[in-house]
């Protein structure tokens, strides 16, 4: 850390140690009444489609019915006349633990430490109160009252069980941010049809969050995706409750253009997180545009940006950390960036399309996304894609040569430079590993952010980039773009140093088409070292091996041919500890075993191939 952000830690736990006896309780946070901030959501859901009717009906059905799953996880079901109990908000659905509640002091609890009682993510993700806007506009759209009564019952027990500043619910700022929207969202849709208590009661959660937010802003390493929930918060509160947003406006935009670049990839190398950090942007402009005003044309740019890389993206794919977060939702989704980007291009003037939930709350539109197809190299993201024909089949390659992460910390990077990912008829086969697990992740936290991990090459099992924590690295390999060649025979090649201070060796990487193959080459500048190039398979699929070749099928149907440089191959699924074999983390919370297929052998400066050659499915 330097200087100014050795001081503003200092600052920061001096406020910290303020607020523990000031301006607590309900009493302090009066606010007369909120404003409406999105004035045309209630008309917007009347207007709802027969099906977008049905997939909210069936969010708000299962919230009535006391079931709740995110996260990979299904909490514990509750009775109709008891949905929601004060130990909800604080309960563990994996270990059956509580957190601490209102007799703690937020900051005394170490959710970042504390492995007693599991994850502290599934606790916070219940708390953003997302279920209620879906209660709200199932109640807009049917007359349910069940649903309002739902949500006074949900709004109360929250407003009991988490005074300010006491209980987890209050540690982490982008939690306060996404239930104060969750919270603007509900009032907005059904105003008056709330009851005074209940409506008073919101109205000391936002102004309380608007108070508590600005106090621990995330700057410096920590400047992230969560700088951004906490800015749209403060912003989105400012309007509800008519205090000044300039400042938050202005921040929000200046953020905008650092964390999504302008080639529209995610600084934070996660497409995931970059859609999360769209989303709330996204939100933002929807506010201001109903008040009138604008973010200006350069964030909507970025935004088109973000939108046109999701289009080169394959389906679902991703790298990089995901938490599966999100701010408007009806629950679990499979394509969230894809609905974020759609949504996107329908509040910049894309086709009006049949949309989701999220684009009814950002305008009633959605754009279709458009999927071209041929070699796209994003510069600023430093990720190279190529989408065609091949051998009868439909290909999607993806080539990460991008840096680690954002900031000094890379908090959701992974060490996986210049590893590759491959789909063939929008059937994955060459995989990311994925995240799996957080703060109470431990090894297998580590496994899914290293190296060995991911579809490149490693040098005696050691990472390219080393991490310090599980949210930080000490040391952060650099990569570099060589060259990139169009065409038919089309051709890209970069290099990290990730291995050139402990090995001597620089990591080069070229992948080309010749033909009907993919064949990547492999060098160690500085080398020949004892090295392992990693494929993870994934699941579902088998691995069958002949000598130097390795046949990637699908039940029958062989999907994938790789010849590796010797028959020195080894093919690995599950273990009982990381790196026995090969996992993937499907989602957040869930791993499943999966073929992972290593090649060792020397590599060195004169280089190895391995070809990937589809097989047709003719």
């Amino acid at each position: 850390m330097d200087a100014g952000e050795v001081l503003h830690r200092i600052g920061d736990a001096g406020r910290k140690a303020i607020s523990r006896h000031h301006r607590n309780g309900w009493q302090h946070y009066r606010a007369a009444r909120m404003q409406t901030v999105f004035a045309g959501l209630a008309e917007r859901l009347a207007q709802a489609s027969p099906a977008q009717r049905g997939a909210i009906a069936h969010g708000a059905e299962e919230a009535l019915s006391g079931r709740f799953s995110a996260l990979g996880r299904s909490w514990p079901v509750r009775t109709p006349d008891a949905l929601f109990p004060a130990s909800l908000w604080r309960l563990d659905p994996v270990s059956g633990t509580l957190w601490p509640g209102s007799d703690t002091y937020t900051y005394d609890i170490d959710y970042r430490h504390d492995r007693t009682r599991g994850d502290i993510k599934y606790v916070w993700e219940i708390g953003r109160l997302q279920q209620l806007p879906v209660l709200a506009a199932h109640a807009v759209i049917t007359g349910d009252g069940r649903a309002i009564g739902a949500i006074e019952t949900a709004v109360e027990s929250w407003h009991a069980a988490n005074p300010p500043f006491r209980g987890v619910a209050w540690a982490s700022g982008i939690e306060v941010a996404l239930r104060s929207i969750s919270l603007i969202l509900t009032h907005d849709i059904l105003q008056s049809q709330l009851s005074e208590p209940c409506r008073r009661q919101i109205r000391e959660i936002c102004a309380a969050s608007a108070y508590w937010l600005p106090r621990f802003p995330s700057r410096f390493s920590s400047a992230n995706n969560h700088l951004v929930a906490e800015l749209a918060g403060e912003y989105l509160l400012g309007l509800a409750l008519g205090q000044p947003t300039e400042v938050a406006q202005r921040q929000l935009a200046e953020e905008a253009v650092k964390q999504i670049l302008p080639d529209g990839s995610a600084a934070e190398q996660s497409p995931t997180y970059g859609a999360f950090t769209a989303e709330f942007i996204l939100l933002c402009m929807a506010a201001a545009r109903e008040g009138g005003q604008s973010f200006g044309a350069a964030v909507e740019q970025r935004l088109a940006s973000f939108a046109d890389f999701i289009g080169w993206l394959p389906e679902g794919a991703g790298f990089g950390d995901d938490d599966e977060g999100r701010v408007v939702t009806l629950g679990e989704e499979a394509c969230y960036a894809t609905s974020v980007a759609q949504a996107i291009n329908g509040f910049l003037g894309g086709v009006d399309g049949e949309g989701d939930f999220r684009s009814i709350v950002t305008g009633g539109k959605a754009g279709a996304l458009k999927r071209p197809g041929g070699l796209k190299v994003f510069i600023d993201g430093s990720l190279s894609l190529w989408r065609g024909p091949m051998a009868g089949r439909q290909i999607e390659l993806t080539f990460d040569h991008g840096p680690l992460g954002y900031l000094s910390i890379a908090a959701h990077g992974h060490a996986d430079a210049l590893s590759l990912t491959l789909r063939s008829d929008g059937e994955p086969v060459l995989v990311d590993p994925g995240t799996f697990l957080y703060g109470s992740g431990g090894v297998w936290r580590n496994w899914f952010r290293s190296t060995c991990a991911h579809n490149t090459l490693n040098i005696g099992g050691a990472d390219q980039s080393i991490m310090s924590g599980a949210f930080n690295w000490s040391h952060k390999a650099k990569t570099a773009l060589i060259e990139c060649k169009d065409g038919p025979s089309w051709s890209i090649t970069a290099e990290h140093d990730g291995y050139l201070r402990r090995f001597g060796a620089v990591h080069r990487r070229r992948i080309r088409r010749a033909g009907e193959t993919i064949i990547v080459t492999d060098w160690l500048n500085g080398g020949p070292r004892d090295a392992e190039l990693v494929f993870q398979v994934a699941p579902g699929l088998r691995v069958a091996t002949s000598g130097r070749m390795a046949q990637v099928a699908k039940d029958e149907h062989v999907l994938l041919e790789m010849t590796f440089p010797s028959d020195t191959l080894t093919i690995l699924s599950g273990g009982e500890t990381p790196g026995e074999g090969g996992w993937v983390a499907t989602r957040f919370g869930i791993k499943l075993p999966a073929a992972r297929i290593a090649w060792r052998g020397k590599v060195g400066p004169d280089g190895v191939e391995t070809i990937l050659k589809p097989v047709s499915g003719l």
